[in-house]
């Protein structure tokens, strides 16, 4: 942790920074606005505007090298298909094409499965004391729901959330070796996705694999095609990914941070109208994905000093999140706090096509815990935090219920 008398210090690696770096954040914020960590040589900006200003600048801070410090430190090549590790032209051909699938519409018209899914995850536990937000719904219900939607088989899905658990974790000071194939943070998941696509290939359904191996586009050579089964793979690995970790962490943070306020929560159990502001109060306060990291293809100037082309920029996401500047009282939670927007799903070309999926998520779990449950406590003998260095939040956080 950074003392108050010397300079402030971030590093994405250390958990006793990560396990709570709000502290650290606001140091950065207040007294190192860009900040460079010479150690594993990064920059890094963490006030609101300045992430801001970063995200929607694609042509000097690309993604196209991986949006993850230690990949763009790798210097793998990133796959095709890959819209989070992507620039222009390209990111914008696949993005488009995706987003003709992952409509708001399409994902509205999940909510009974979502709710049925919670329910089936829920009812269960009534009576038996508590339960744990993470192993018993926030690691079951976005992996069925995302299971659904790409038409992989229930049966099948834990093994290939256990596979993206893994893949992400780290160890306390030590940055992970990502100088492989590529096969982490859902790049690649090759046997197995592939034996799904192969099927889906000969017997098409009412999926997003099936959708995505149907769709005829026109790319960025200007050439009309169809995807080619890598495109697809690593579309649906990422896809897989994303929809499974980031939505599971909202619903974990969900638990810790209202039986933190319990005054809140009581009011959100008395009127549910106060859930979908609740949300994004919790995203906003909790960013499931807090750190973004960015190639410099130029240099660039922050607050009177210069990042040098060929550096790395990390945007942090938390710390633009609780900014004073932008959100008064940012370290406060308040579930009745007015948000003109945040930058937890991103801003920009990158903004997350996942955004209405996971809000729709946070809802119904909340609204489906609260039928059954009006308050809880957290067990902290047996609570854990998972630490990575791109996405925050609990492996496990039993409660006690009332």
């Amino acid at each position: 942790m950074t003392d108050a008398g010397s300079d402030p210090y971030y590093d994405p690696y250390d958990w006793g920074i990560d396990a709570d770096p709000y502290p650290v954040f606001k140091r950065l914020r207040d007294d190192a606005p860009l900040y460079y960590n010479e150690k594993y040589d990064f920059y890094a900006v963490s006030r609101f505007d300045d992430v801001e200003k970063a995200s929607v600048n694609w042509r000097t801070f690309i993604s196209g090298k991986g949006s993850v410090l230690e990949l763009i430190r790798s210097g793998i090549e990133m796959p095709p298909g890959s819209i989070l590790f992507e620039d222009p032209p390209a990111h914008d051909v696949h993005r488009g094409l995706l987003a003709r699938i992952f409509t708001p519409r399409r994902m509205a018209a999940i909510e009974p499965n979502v709710r049925e899914f919670c329910a089936r995850s829920l009812d269960p536990l009534v009576g038996s004391g508590g339960f744990d937000f993470v192993k018993d719904l926030g690691a079951l219900m976005p992996m069925r729901t995302i299971g659904m939607l790409l038409g992989i088989p229930e049966s099948d899905q834990q093994a290939l959330r256990d596979k993206i658990e893994e893949g992400f974790k780290t160890e306390d000071g030590v940055v992970p070796d990502r100088s492989g194939d590529g096969d982490t943070y859902g790049l690649s998941f090759g046997q197995e996705l592939g034996e799904y696509i192969d099927w889906r290939e000969q017997h098409p359904s009412d999926d997003l694999m099936s959708a995505l191996l149907q769709a005829e586009f026109e790319d960025e050579t200007g050439t009309e095609r169809h995807l080619t089964r890598d495109e697809v793979l690593n579309y649906v690995g990422l896809l897989n990914a994303a929809g499974n970790e980031t939505t599971t962490n909202l619903i974990s943070w969900t638990g810790k941070v209202l039986a933190e306020h319990p005054d809140q929560l009581a009011e959100i159990a008395q009127d549910p109208s106060l859930i979908p502001n609740a949300i994004e109060e919790l995203l906003r306060y909790e960013a499931p994905s807090p750190i973004q990291a960015r190639y410099c293809t130029a240099d660039s100037e922050w607050h009177g000093k210069v990042v040098p082309e060929g550096s790395v920029l990390c945007l942090l996401t938390a710390s633009a999140n609780r900014d004073e500047r932008h959100f008064p009282d940012g370290d406060l939670f308040d579930i009745h706090r007015k948000i003109d927007h945040h930058v937890t799903f991103g801003y920009g070309i990158h903004f997350c096509l996942g955004a209405n999926l996971a809000r729709l998520e946070g809802r119904v779990a909340l609204e489906e815990v609260l039928r059954r449950w009006k308050s809880w406590e957290v067990d902290w003998d047996h609570a854990e935090q998972n630490h990575t260095t791109t996405v925050r939040g609990w492996s496990r956080l039993p409660v006690f219920t009332n």
